[in-house]
């Protein structure tokens, strides 16, 4: 990642006044630096944002080509973005100060334009002070820090200049009688799909309801959906929803119609983006829980292998779970 210019705006809802630089960041100090990547860094890995493309009548996509086009300069688009989101913010019901970070960086040949709404919050620290020979510490109040690069940032917006695709997360707001989302809605006028670990959950759902219905075990409709989640991590981090209900139903064409069919109620788009880092971390290990109260933790892959676990359909209707070729086994 490479950070190519950065600007801060004050949004104070607090006094009612917001304060627009007029010059861009200093990147002569590692630290800011450093600072707006950590923080790009633990968006990218946030497996709740979601993702939109820009509407026809979107102003700031024709704001974002005037950029593009050396018309209008990076400050006057940070303070395009920061007036609609001070004006909108301000007439809603969640008035928390925050400053704005909007920033232009490159990453993977791919050039993009990040904005962040840092909320402050207030803290306390020691100040020195001295009168006449005596010097004593006091205890001061800060009311705007900003959020550490540990701490989520949860309203944002990451575009990519090259494609217009957009990953976006914010906050519900109410404004003028209706719930509103700021970002999405206000500033981008971008549609709005469904979060990687939503879409997850959703066709997991769905592979379970489809393997009931038809009368497979859904233990083995999760694990091959997981199986399938960690192979296609590996290879892109775009998932054909429908690809899933091939896999995991291959042996049986009604349950992937059925399985497509499920999908296409739900309105989810024929090709989805999913965070690998989640994909890898739901599709590791499976949770089962019976109904005499054991649960029972695996990686997913030895599911489908059962020279380690086997499920057994017992002629009562009971269901046998062995496990096979422990070494030994540990407390915990």
């Amino acid at each position: 990642m490479m950070v190519n210019k950065a600007i801060l705006h004050i949004l104070d809802f607090n006094s009612g006044i917001s304060v627009f630089s007029q010059k861009e960041l200093d990147f002569s100090d590692i630290s800011t630096t450093n600072y707006i990547e950590k923080h790009i860094k633990r968006i990218d890995a946030d497996s709740n944002k979601k993702s939109g493309i820009f509407q026809k009548d979107s102003s700031l996509y024709g704001i974002l080509q005037k950029y593009l086009l050396n018309k209008i300069d990076f400050i006057e688009l940070s303070i395009y973005i920061g007036n609609i989101l001070y004006e909108q913010i301000l007439r809603s019901d969640r008035l928390e100060s925050s400053d704005l970070l909007v920033t232009e960086y490159f990453e993977n040949n791919n050039r993009y334009l990040a904005i962040l709404l840092l909320a402050t919050k207030e803290a306390y620290t020691h100040h020195v002070a001295q009168s006449g020979d005596t010097i004593y510490n006091e205890l001061i109040r800060h009311n705007a820090i900003l959020p550490n690069v540990s701490q989520k940032v949860d309203s944002y917006a990451i575009i990519n200049l090259n494609d217009y695709y957009i990953d976006y997360s914010d906050k519900r707001r109410f404004i003028d009688g209706k719930d509103c989302f700021v970002i999405p809605n206000i500033l981008l006028q971008c549609s709005q799909g469904v979060s990687s670990k939503e879409t997850v959950s959703m066709l997991s759902k769905i592979a379970i309801e489809v393997a009931e219905e038809y009368g497979l075990n859904p233990t083995v409709a999760v694990s091959r959906t997981k199986t399938f989640l960690i192979e296609n991590a590996e290879l892109s981090e775009k998932l054909l929803p429908n690809e899933i209900g091939r896999e995991i139903f291959s042996d049986s064409e009604e349950m992937q119609e059925a399985f497509e069919r499920s999908v296409a109620q739900l309105n989810l788009p024929k090709e989805v983006k999913i965070n690998r880092n989640l994909a890898v971390r739901t599709g590791k290990s499976q949770k089962i829980r019976t109904d005499t109260g054991i649960e029972i933790s695996f990686p997913a892959e030895y599911f489908q292998n059962n020279e380690y676990i086997e499920i057994i359909n017992n002629p009562n209707g009971t269901i046998s779970i062995e496990l096979k070729n422990i070494g030994k086994i540990i407390n915990k």
